[in-house]
């Protein structure tokens, strides 16, 4: 009996760890020793050390380790600790030999591992089959408290001594932890969850190598191919054809399958309890536990950049996004329309832009749409904010380049001071200032709207972004990033230079931003230290330039009187030998 509901997305990389509960006598140590040995042992501790179970149990290859606990009351707090480290719960009752253990499975332990916050699987397992007393069904024993609990991700009956399904219960438990349900399915709804259709759309548009909106025979033979490592024969096409116009008659057309039929084949595969199916094809194509894109398939520079470091798009990833502009702005009007955005970003985990900082960073159109400045200034502030988000966005909405051509390192600040030179497209500018400064009314004036509808700043932290034009030079993206009064507190106790800005040429303004970011020797304030430094400097300079003098005096000097001297030896010898020292003593001083 199985049912699929919410569950935690783990790590299962090593190894999953499945902590065993319940009441004492209900079997938990026989069902490990059970499971662990094939065998019943006749003499079971009362709590087992962390067992191993052989790989060979399990097909996927994962080592699994069991956690037995103590039912002991004064024990709580030590399987309270083991909980923490759980991938998976094993919740046992013997309903069969102690009736109360079912009972408490309601009043006690499912309440109990929620005021903890267990968000891990959970499996009921109902041991002691081999003792069956009972005339009403397992299902009709489960299924209130299934729908009372609805985290409860299995119930499966088993016996120790007699070898059923002990291995099974574990089994189904690190099933639930490698293919988790609660990413891909709504339990309540009964309904592929939005992230888990907009990947595998995406997956079908890559797998439409023709772009004719259907999957033909050859078409869904390589996906099988790619995915399961084995061809479909012609009846089984037929045969998935055919279950599909049954249920959907839509998911088929004269081609082959279409996007609808996609979809559903996929739902039908997790209703019928197969859902490792869609995760083998969704791990295919990339995607981790969470339904994203794994690091992998990442450029591994966006991880390793140093802290004054940014990271910008290059031409690849700008001539791309240009041409997904014009696709999906089919009236060509430079306005792409809310819809219109939404459709771009279908195959995406999510729509990006729909929440801070993103919603209200950039200029609208008056019909709420983005013009091709404003879409590419979005994707520049992402990039900016969010590289890895970003790469990933591209990759989904079609990217097809390698990953690492789209982005580019900007290089240390401290190399462009030392070269005078910054060759940042994107520049970020902080506006700092108490709150009556007007701030966000700053900001929304360089996103081009009027005046008297701008409020004044805001107690959170926003960004504005859009394009400049610099003079002689190509456009670059200036992202303004207004920070609240209590994130900058001492550090301004004026805001007059700012205030004057609502009234300036902003145009003038943000060019001298872009200006002053592109010649950063000449831009960076002076410390105190720096002054002095300076001043020392000065000094030194001053010096030297005086002893220069100096010396070249004492050149001419000594010139001049040696052309004396050799004159006064001629005419007065005595008179040189007299006066000599004096004047060679008046030169040097």
């Amino acid at each position: 009996m199985a049912r699929y509901s919410a569950g935690t997305v783990v790590d299962f990389s090593k190894s999953v760890r499945i902590v065993v509960i319940g009441d004492k006598g209900t079997g938990k140590s026989s069902l490990i020793a059970a499971a662990a040995t094939n065998s019943f042992p006749p003499n079971v501790p009362p709590v087992l050390p962390d067992t191993k179970l052989p790989l060979q149990f399990f097909p996927d290859g994962i080592a699994v380790t069991i956690v037995d606990t103590s039912s002991r009351p004064e024990d709580r707090g030590m399987v309270a600790e083991e909980l923490k480290h759980a991938d998976a719960v094993v919740l046992t009752h013997a309903s069969d030999d102690r009736p109360e253990t079912l009972q408490r499975l309601s009043t006690y332990w499912l309440p109990e591992l929620r005021r903890l916050e267990v968000k891990v699987p959970i499996i009921v397992a109902g041991c002691k089959l081999d003792l069956d007393k009972n005339q009403v069904s397992f299902e009709q024993v489960m299924s209130p408290i299934m729908n009372q609990f609805r985290e409860i991700e299995t119930c499966i009956e088993c016996s120790a001594l007699k070898q059923i399904q002990a291995q099974e219960v574990f089994y189904y438990a690190q099933k639930n932890v490698i293919h988790p349900t609660a990413p891909l399915f709504d339990q309540e709804t009964q309904a592929l969850k939005p992230r888990c259709v907009r990947a595998l759309k995406r997956i079908f548009i890559l797998c439409d190598h023709d772009k004719d909106g259907a999957l033909n025979e050859a078409e869904l033979d390589q996906f099988q191919v790619k995915c399961f490592n084995a061809p479909l024969q012609p009846n089984e096409i037929e045969g998935i054809k055919r279950v599909v116009q049954e249920r959907l008659p839509e998911g088929v057309n004269e081609i082959g399958l279409t996007v609808a039929g996609f979809l559903f084949l996929h739902a039908l595969f997790i209703e019928k309890g197969r859902i490792e199916t869609t995760w083998t094809v969704l791990r295919k194509f990339g995607y981790n536990n969470d339904v994203r894109l794994a690091n992998e398939w990442l450029p591994p520079s966006l991880f390793k950049r140093a802290p004054d470091q940014s990271v910008e798009l290059t031409d690849v990833a700008i001539e791309f996004l240009k041409e997904k502009y014009m696709l999906f702005d089919a009236d060509g009007d430079n306005n792409l329309r809310p819809q219109e955005i939404e459709d771009l970003f279908s195959t995406a985990p999510e729509s990006p832009w729909k929440e801070a900082p993103y919603e209200d960073a950039a200029e609208r159109t008056a019909l709420g749409g983005l013009s091709s400045d404003a879409f590419l200034s979005l994707w520049s502030l992402m990039t900016l904010l969010e590289p890895a988000r970003s790469v990933e966005h591209l990759i989904c909405i079609g990217f097809q380049g390698d990953p690492s051509s789209a982005i580019r390192i900007t290089r240390r600040r401290l190399l462009d001071r030392k070269k005078k030179r910054c060759e940042r497209k994107v520049v970020q500018c902080f506006v700092f200032g108490p709150n009556s400064a007007r701030k966000s009314a700053l900001l929304n004036c360089f996103l081009g709207r009027p005046y008297a509808d701008n409020p004044g700043s805001t107690t959170d932290e926003r960004y504005a972004v859009n394009m400049v034009d610099e003079t002689g030079s190509a456009k670059k993206t200036l992202v303004m990033r207004e920070i609240p009064e209590d994130g900058a507190q001492g550090l301004f106790s004026s805001m007059e230079s700012l205030a004057k800005c609502d009234i300036a040429d902003f145009n003038n303004l943000f060019r001298k931003i872009i200006t002053a970011a592109q010649h950063p020797h000449l831009s960076i304030p002076e410390t105190e230290a720096g002054k002095s430094r300076k001043h020392y400097n000065r000094k030194i300079n001053r010096f030297l330039m005086v002893v220069s003098i100096v010396a070249a005096v004492v050149v001419v000097g000594l010139a001049a009187y040696f052309v004396y001297v050799s004159q006064e030896r001629v005419l007065l010898p005595e008179k040189i030998e007299n006066e000599g020292p004096k004047s060679l003593v008046m030169i040097l001083y």
